[in-house]
């Protein structure tokens, strides 16, 4: 049940707080909130609730939640999970708006505890009230001077304010970032902690972060989602809205998704489709909790680069030099300046330098300030430069020359990154920065991080969205039953023929006297292949026999599948797959799987010899439109072979991206019936001679909320 946005705004903006369990020992976490909300000097009323007090920190504290006065925005609960029942039931009587829970033991840590928490939720529901956790530390409003939350992050004076949103569900992850935005000299609108998520959620908080004029760019630490589609729609909002949505995604590696798993009770979903879903809505997707802060700061400032060539400069040869190593190493590209930019420069540096990257060091003291600033001009005005990054090292003058570049980047507003390479050596630099309000790093990880972030960001801007069209006669598409959880590799081409995708003339057999008939019938040469819904990778069990080319061949190649599956599997009863020899093309792997929080994840990758040695593979959201699997197949770097490098003959690209499409709106009209499928390979045959499936495999799972009315009495399996 998402929150209503004016509901939210009156949680996140109260003009009364309640702390049950309030103290005056700050060891305890109602201690902390009480000293934190004084100390940074909340002006709404603060409602201490401790029955053994009667006043706390001198103000007048309260028996019970029901005898303090209300109305009550918030009410934050620091008491021992076996209080916390009763504490969230007092809560609901008094009519409390919303409830901050800190304790944890709850989903995360298990049946009992998930129990324990959906029985809080059914408490706040019946009363109309809301949680915020559990498992959580709470949130902050700058602007309120409200931090309402335990984490000692909240001892720094004064709080960070600034127009970053930031909702996390881990509660240290917020601490720590609300202690380095206090360092950057930036801060946020909201900083909140959702926890275990158990009632509002992280899309409630982008909602309202979507509708907030104070709330410039949005920061999210996120584990796992509740509604994807939501979280897309979201993400659709904010591109149309102008504000970036930031992410870090936690569970992309194994035990990365072990520990989100047990941290906030959350699925994690694939690496693959969180990097498509976020490249299609113009989410900018970092690796590091730091970088959303120092990234939403560059976009908030400069907004979205207009291309992405990168001009840099730096007062240190050596330095530059690592520059030029590490933008290559991150696919980033130098602008190629233009012949009168590069005569202007090399009118201050010396012509044996190159213009791009720049080397600024070493100039006439008497004119270091002019050539800083008309060297920063030049490649800032530059038609190819997208973005400056300035790598500062020590220099004469530095600070003068920072502020130099500062003012003209601010005042130009050319989306600049400022990297600080030495220590504290330049802390009066990074004050100076900081007084202009502008961004800068302190290592070149986190700069490259944000010049990256920035430029995908402005590519993924100027992407126009493409609508998919359905194909014709997709109708039996959809009606499909599957006859088994696994299909063989002829009902999966049976599938793909209904999906209008060509494939090769199979025929089933079971014995060798009709492997021979089957082959005469096809035309020598063929290809023998075993047919189990079991084994499903048939070369690594010999299974696969290829370019037969008479009655003895194929009778031997059965004989040696049969011998290969009586050792692997001894009660199985050998059925084979007998189909043409087709050769002449590349080779390609199509294939589709469901992901639980995003839909239909389409993939297409190198085939063949290069599958395994190129790992070179592209995914994207179904369906497709034509536009957007091409871009696909153009991603992939077997893209030269395929469109005919050094003279070869290249493939069909019309009949691939055709194939991408089809298979694509089949992953989407079937939904989660279809777990995965796979095309393997796909052969792409030169121009004009279109593409035919070779292999191909299906998995699907019909739980029992999926099925429908055209499903009922029909021999299907059930999980």
């Amino acid at each position: 049940m998402s929150a209503p946005i004016f509901f939210l705004h009156n949680v996140l903006n109260p003009r009364s707080v309640a702390i049950i369990g309030a103290s005056e020992d700050t060891e305890k976490f109602g201690g902390r909130v009480m000293k934190f909300l004084l100390k940074h000097g909340f002006k709404g009323s603060v409602l201490p609730v401790n029955p053994a007090a009667a006043s706390i920190l001198g103000i007048p504290a309260y028996a019970r939640i029901e005898d303090a006065p209300g109305p009550i925005d918030v009410a934050l609960i620091a008491v021992p999970g076996k209080q916390l029942r009763t504490a969230v039931e007092a809560c609901g009587k008094a009519r409390v708006a919303a409830c901050v829970v800190l304790a944890a033991d709850f989903a995360e840590a298990g049946a009992d505890g998930a129990k324990r928490q959906d029985d809080l939720v059914v408490i706040a529901r019946r009363h109309g009230m809301r949680l915020i956790g559990p498992n959580c530390l709470g949130f902050i409003n700058p602007a309120l001077r409200l931090a309402l939350t335990s984490s000692v992050a909240l001892a720094v004076e004064p709080m960070p304010v600034g127009n970053i949103g930031l909702v996390s569900q881990s509660g240290s992850i917020m601490a720590a970032l609300i202690s380095h935005a206090h360092d950057m000299g930036t801060g946020f609108s909201v900083a909140a902690a959702v926890g275990n998520q158990a009632d509002l959620e992280s899309c409630d908080f982008i909602e309202y972060f979507l509708a907030d004029p104070a709330t410039h760019a949005i920061c999210a630490y996120i584990e796992g989602l509740k509604d994807g589609a939501r979280f897309l729609d979201l993400a659709a909002r904010c591109r149309a809205a102008g504000k970036p949505l930031l992410v870090v995604k936690a569970g992309h590696s194994e035990a990365g998704t072990r520990i989100t798993r047990s941290h906030t009770a959350s699925l994690a979903g694939s690496a693959a489709a969180w990097t498509a879903a976020c490249h299609e809505h113009a989410v900018v997707l970092l690796d590091d909790p730091e970088a959303l802060i120092q990234c939403a700061d560059f976009l908030i400032r400069f907004g979205a680069p207009r291309g992405d060539g990168v001009a840099a400069m730096s007062p240190s040869g050596g330095t530059i030099a690592i520059t030029a190593d590490r933008l290559a190493a991150s696919g980033l590209r130098l602008a190629q300046l233009a012949q009168t930019t590069q005569r202007a420069l090399h009118e201050i540096v010396p012509v044996t330098r190159p213009a791009n990257p720049l080397d600024v060091g070493g100039l006439a003291r008497d004119a270091g300030l002019t050539s800083a600033r008309d060297c920063y001009q030049l490649l800032a005005a530059d038609p190819d430069t997208g973005l400056v990054l300035i790598v500062v090292a020590t220099t004469p003058q530095l600070d003068a020359k920072v502020r130099l570049w500062a003012e003209l980047a601010v005042t130009h507003g050319k989306p600049t990154v400022i990297l600080l390479t030495p220590g504290a050596l330049v802390d009066s630099a990074r004050a100076i920065l900081r007084e202009l309000h502008c961004p800068y790093t302190n290592r070149m990880d986190d700069a490259l991080r944000v010049v990256k972030a920035a430029i995908n960001y402005g590519a993924a801007l100027r992407l126009l969205p493409t609508t998919a069209s359905i194909p014709d006669n997709f109708g039996e598409v959809a009606a499909y039953c599957a006859p088994a959880p696994a299909l063989t590799e002829s009902e999966t081409k049976q599938l793909l023929s209904l999906a209008g995708i060509a494939v090769t003339r199979d025929q089933q057999v079971k014995t060798s006297a009709d492997a021979v008939a089957a082959a005469r019938v096809l035309g020598y040469p063929v290809v023998l292949k075993l047919s189990s819904r079991t084994l499903t990778h048939k070369s690594d069990v010999g299974g696969v026999a290829l370019d037969l080319r008479n009655d003895d061949e194929v009778i031997n190649a059965w004989r040696r599948i049969a011998a290969r599956l009586a050792s692997v599997e001894p009660e199985s009863v050998l059925e084979c797959v007998i189909q043409p020899m087709i050769m002449g093309g590349i080779e390609l792997i199509i294939g589709s799987r469901w992901d639980p929080q995003f839909g239909a994840l389409m993939m297409v990758s190198a085939g063949g010899i290069w599958a395994e040695t190129l790992r070179d593979t592209q995914c994207a959201l179904a369906p497709l439109s034509a536009q957007r699997a091409l871009e696909l197949v153009r991603k992939l770097r077997i893209f030269p072979v395929l469109a005919g490098a050094r003279g070869q003959a290249g493939a069909d690209l019309d009949a691939v991206v055709d194939t991408i499409v089809r298979v694509s709106w089949l992953a989407a009209t079937l939904g989660s019936r279809l777990a995965e499928l796979d095309i393997n390979p796909l052969l792409a045959k030169p121009p004009g001679q279109g593409a035919i499936a070779l292999d191909a495999r299906a998995t699907f799972l019909y739980p029992r909320t999926h099925l429908s009315g055209r499903f009922q009495n029909k021999n299907i399996w059930l999980s």
